[in-house]
């Protein structure tokens, strides 16, 4: 065939006309259809980042109970300069922690319209899967840490508490129930740490119960919750093939190893109304575990190597600890445990500074590609 006529001028008007065409009708599927970053930006989107709202809830309820704005007298236990804090600064936190928890949703809720897929195999994840209880949990955190205009007294206050409770107690239901039942997902292959935000869920859920003076359903969701830590924690402590399952990079949720036992022990205050022995103890506890989790940096070098969501895990153990320490210096009222208390109060602000810090700087960091909750499998 002749050189020249694959030169010619019409074959080249039919291919300028083509590739018009192709491009005309690439644009307009591309307005019939949401933006392909969208839909990536969902995907990638995953209980998981409700670590920030927890982190954040947590927060709000620890400045209230230091500047003395709570149910309490747990004001006597803090430090004049606590105290001297501006109420203003405990409003914006609780709202910026409203508002981060609002947000939250409103992407989760997007991605269980367009993703619901996605949403599936999240339940079915080991580990994703328990990060599902962490949105209700920071609810009731900042139900608890409200404003003074909502009381646990008033109405309006029991309502959420059934509108955020009733969501766990399903949960559990579903979680504990496939644990001990006949099924495939036997305890000792999908333990791992992220397993003690379940129990977690409990406690939080008793202790607002208990600030409302339900004290027997407080009692019962108690008991549920402390019977599944008893049997997590042995779980965990033998570390079965299920526990080691955890990526590197999460390896921040061991922080949930003590902040159980110190989420324990402020319901269980708040069950008996007095930080009696058995609070001190589970505070011991939580102390210990503290130490020997802080005195292994080589434990979390991997995690730490490349910022992600995972280390907003930090943020909420050490928040809870403050608190149960804040509890404790009220009880045994010490210049020892009110340095304790003072320390930990301290860490947990800085780490949550520093958390918000690092997020607001490293914002490409927040979906990386790479996220260990990610479903590959599915189209993008």
């Amino acid at each position: 065939m002749d050189g020249s006529y694959l030169g010619s001028p019409a074959t080249s008007q039919t291919t300028m006309a083509a590739a018009a065409a192709a491009e005309a009708a690439a644009s307009l599927k591309r307005r019939s259809i949401p933006s392909s970053s969208s839909i990536s930006m969902l995907t990638r989107f995953h209980a998981g980042y409700f670590r920030i709202s927890l982190a954040l809830s947590g927060q709000a309820l620890l400045w209230r109970t230091l500047t003395g704005d709570g149910d309490g007298d747990s004001s006597s236990s803090s430090t004049p300069m606590v105290r001297s804090l501006p109420s203003a600064a405990f409003l914006l936190l609780w709202s910026l922690a409203l508002l981060a928890l609002v947000a939250l949703a409103a992407l989760y809720a997007a991605r269980c319209l367009l993703r619901f897929p996605a949403v599936r195999a999240e339940f079915r994840h080991h580990v994703a899967m328990n990060y599902l209880f962490a949105p209700w949990i920071s609810c009731l955190l900042l139900l608890q840490s409200a404003p003074p205009f909502l009381r646990p007294a008033a109405a309006p206050y029991r309502l959420l508490w059934w509108a955020f409770s009733l969501p766990i107690l399903a949960l559990d239901v579903k979680v504990y129930g496939q644990w001990f039942t006949r099924g495939r997902k036997f305890l000792s292959m999908v333990a791992n740490p992220a397993s003690l935000i379940t129990v977690i869920g409990n406690l939080v859920t008793a202790r607002a119960a208990a600030k409302m003076g339900w004290h027997e359903a407080a009692v019962a969701i108690f008991a549920v919750g402390a019977a599944h830590y008893l049997v997590l924690f042995v779980t965990l402590y033998q570390r079965f093939p299920g526990s080691d399952s955890l990526p590197a990079v999460l390896r921040p949720v061991f922080f949930l190893f003590f902040a159980a036992p110190s989420m324990a022990s402020l319901a269980w205050d708040a069950i008996a109304a007095s930080f009696d022995t058995c609070c001190k103890m589970l505070f011991f506890v939580s102390l210990f575990l503290f130490a020997s989790l802080v005195s292994r940096p080589a434990l979390f070098r991997r995690a730490m190597r490349r910022f992600s969501v995972a280390w907003w895990a930090y943020s909420f153990p050490v928040t809870v600890l403050a608190l149960a320490s804040a509890e404790y210096a009220q009880e045994v009222r010490q210049a020892a445990a009110n340095a304790l208390m003072l320390a930990l109060a301290v860490l947990s602000v800085a780490v949550t500074l520093a958390l918000m810090l690092f997020s607001a700087l490293r914002t490409a960091d927040l979906l990386p590609h790479d996220d260990p909750f990610d479903c590959p499998h599915l189209p993008m």
